[in-house]
Parts: structure tokens; C-alpha cells; sequence
């Protein structure tokens, strides 16, 4: 009887809970990543162009315009862990349909589908890990989760090419349709929200479609800070590769140099959460990084030390996040916080959708290859003007 009480008590922790959450998350870095990682044999097989690829990139964000809210609101309806099983089964069959290769078309279908799944998955994880910490260590928590990120896109970038060249471009496929079904099973099987569940209920109690405009705006205002945050970040690992081929590199070293500051990451976000929660100060945090990271990638066409500046950015790119992804926790209440979160990650996901393409399309039309990462690099500022209207509406609203 103890043990078994000792076993629950352990299984319902949430810090074990955070950590089987962030693992199932892994699946979400490691599928977005895996178009950019075969993107050269996806042109030669299919016929298309880098802007083509970059709207393939794309179309993993674009549900999360329209599916982002609702999955927030049938969260709070219908529980959280219920809807991020739909989502990773949708990503399951998405990943299957894009492996069957036939044409552009149906890699556009598929990656439609597991976007809409991961999308589902996403909104749900976050608003989980943001109730179980609010009020108590939620950017520690936070960058422990956008740690999964990062990591599982730097194992694309080492394990998806070289799978691509040895078998094909599908099977780099089928490989996320199982990473997500092996997600599924622990979520299914191993997480154990109990405690979580009783704020569920609340919330259902709760359930309206109705959002205060003060949540509304604020939680918009956040969105798209962390949207241009994340275009800047996507340009980096999506196009700093080829970058570095046209620069002499072959595609496994330059992607193996870029994969390195993602790396990074996976440490540098985390202890950017643990660092903030420590000496606070989050807004001056994000901007020094904002800057320190624009530049970096700035940098990247100027200067012959690819390894150097993957890991510089690595750096600079860690400490911001935890503190942006906290910021909607901060100004909707409890009640709300799961379609806020929605609203949230609805602009990310705009962001997202528009921000590869339109890095595509300024490399085609430039023919410069390093037309991306200029791209890219602007979008940090962009960032911190955001985060600026963000306070001064907050600021408005309290009055």
C-alpha cells in the first residue's frame, strides 16, 4: 500500500510530469525540421523551388492560425491531455501520407495534417506545464519545455540527411510518423494529471467562448513577439545551411555546423529560464538578447567562423524565450489561460507560416543566399518593438 502511494505520489509530481511532457514535445522540433533537412532532394525529386520548399516549411505553422484558439478553448472544455493525444495522432498520419511521396501536393496535404496535429499538441503541452507552475518557477518550467524544441530540430539537422541519403526522403518522413506515435503511447500510458485534473474541472466549470478584449489584445500583443522571435530563429537553422554550401560547405558539415548552436540551446534556454527567475529583470533580458542575436546572424555572410557564430547564437537565443512564453500567463487569468495561450500561439503560428515563405521567395528573387539571414536578423528588432507596445498596453489597460 505505501509503495503504491509512493508510486502515484511520484508518477503525479510535476516535475516528472514536466519532463515526460517535454519529451513527448521532442516530436514537434524533430518533424518541423524535417523538410528543411531533405529540402535538396525534395526539389531534385519533386520538381519544385526554394520558395515552394519555404511554403512547405510553412505549412506545418499555417493551421495554428485557425486551430490555435479552438485548441485552447476545447482544452479547457474538454481537458488538455485529450486534445494533445488528438494532436499527436494527427501528426502520425500527416507524417505518413507526406512519406508517400507522390507528388507536391500531397507532401502539401500531409504536412497540412500533422501541422493541424502539432499545432493541437502544442497549445495543450503549454497551457499543461503553464497551470501546473503558475505563480511558482513557470519560467524555469517554461525553458525546460522550449528546450524540447531546439533539440529535437538539431536531431534532424545530424540524423535526417544522412537517413535521406542512405534511404530517401520518405523514410525521414515515416521516422517522425513513429517519433509522434512513440509520443502518443507515453502520454497515453505514462502521464498521470490528477492533481492537474482538478483544475481542469475548474475551468470546464468555467467553460465560455467569451474572452475579455484586455486578454485579447495583450495576449495578441505577446503572440506576435514571440512570432517574430521565432522567424528570426527559423531563418537561421532553415537557410543558414544553404548559406554555408554556396560558401564551399558540403550539405552534412554545414548542416552539422548549424546543428551545433541548436545544441546550444537546449542548454542555453532552460538556464536562461533558471537565470531570469533569479535575478528577474525578463524585458532587459529579452532585449540584450534580441540585439545579440540579430547580429550574430547578421554576421554569418561577413565573417568565415560558422562554428563560432552557431554557437554565439546559440547563446544569444536561450535566455529570451522562457520569458516571452511566460508573458501570457502574466495577464489573463486562470480561468482563461488556455484560449489565451490559444490566441497566443495563434499569431506565432501566422508568423511562422509567412515567415519562411517570404524568406524564400527574397532568396529566389536576390539569387543571394544570404538574403535569408538578413531577414532573419531583422526580425529580433521587430521583436522588441513588440515587447515594447506589449508593457505599454499593459500599462494602458491598468490604468
Amino acid at each position: 500500500m505505501e509503495s503504491s502511494i509512493l508510486a502515484n505520489s511520484f508518477f503525479s509530481n510535476r516535475w516528472f510530469l514536466l519532463g515526460v511532457l517535454v519529451t513527448i514535445r521532442t516530436a514537434f522540433g524533430f518533424q518541423f525540421q524535417s523538410v528543411a533537412s531533405v529540402s535538396s532532394l525534395m526539389i531534385e525529386d519533386l520538381n519544385i523551388n526554394y520558395a515552394e520548399v519555404g511554403t512547405l516549411i510553412g505549412f506545418y505553422m499555417l493551421p495554428g492560425v485557425v486551430i490555435a484558439l479552438p485548441s485552447g478553448l476545447l482544452g479547457k472544455r474538454f481537458g488538455d491531455r485529450r486534445v494533445a493525444g488528438y494532436g499527436l495522432a494527427l501528426m502520425v498520419v500527416g507524417a505518413v501520407v507526406m512519406g508517400l511521396g507522390g507528388s507536391y501536393p500531397l507532401a502539401l496535404a500531409g504536412r497540412l495534417i500533422t501541422g493541424v496535429g502539432a499545432v493541437m499538441m502544442n497549445v495543450a503541452v503549454t497551457t499543461m506545464i503553464s497551470t501546473l507552475f503558475a505563480g511558482r518557477e513557470i519560467r524555469t518550467a517554461l525553458g525546460i519545455m522550449l528546450g524540447s524544441w531546439p533539440f529535437g530540430i538539431a536531431l534532424g539537422l545530424v540524423v535526417q540527411g544522412l537517413v535521406a541519403e542512405a534511404y530517401s526522403w520518405q523514410v525521414v518522413m515515416h521516422m517522425t510518423a513513429a517519433m509522434s506515435g512513440v509520443s502518443l503511447i507515453l502520454l497515453t500510458t505514462v502521464v498521470r494529471i490528477s492533481s492537474y485534473a482538478k483544475l481542469s474541472s475548474v475551468n470546464q466549470a468555467r467553460f465560455s467562448f467569451l474572452i475579455p478584449w484586455r486578454e485579447l489584445v495583450l495576449a495578441s500583443l505577446a503572440g506576435i513577439v514571440w512570432a517574430m522571435f521565432n522567424i528570426g530563429f527559423s531563418a537561421h537553422f532553415s537557410f543558414t545551411p544553404d548559406f554555408l554550401v554556396t560558401r564551399g560547405m558540403s550539405s552534412t558539415d554545414a548542416a552539422g555546423a548549424v546543428s551545433i548552436g541548436i545544441w546550444v540551446t537546449m542548454f542555453s534556454v532552460p538556464l536562461g529560464g533558471i537565470l531570469t527567475e533569479r535575478i528577474g529583470r525578463p524585458n532587459t533580458i529579452i532585449v540584450v538578447f534580441c540585439i545579440l542575436a540579430g547580429v550574430t546572424l547578421g554576421l554569418f555572410p561577413h565573417i568565415s567562423a560558422a562554428v563560432a557564430l552557431s554557437f554565439l547564437i546559440g547563446v544569444a537565443i536561450g535566455p529570451s524565450p522562457p520569458s516571452i512564453v511566460a508573458l501570457p500567463a502574466q495577464v489573463v487569468n486562470a480561468e482563461n489561460l488556455g484560449p489565451g495561450i490559444g490566441i497566443f500561439f495563434t499569431w506565432y503560428y501566422a508568423g511562422m507560416a509567412i515567415g519562411p515563405a517570404i524568406a524564400g521567395f527574397g532568396r529566389d528573387v536576390t539569387g543571394s543566399a544570404a538574403t535569408p539571414l538578413y531577414f532573419g536578423a531583422s526580425m529580433f528588432g521587430v521583436a522588441i518593438v513588440f515587447l515594447a507596445l506589449f508593457h505599454a498596453a499593459a500599462r494602458r489597460y491598468a490604468r
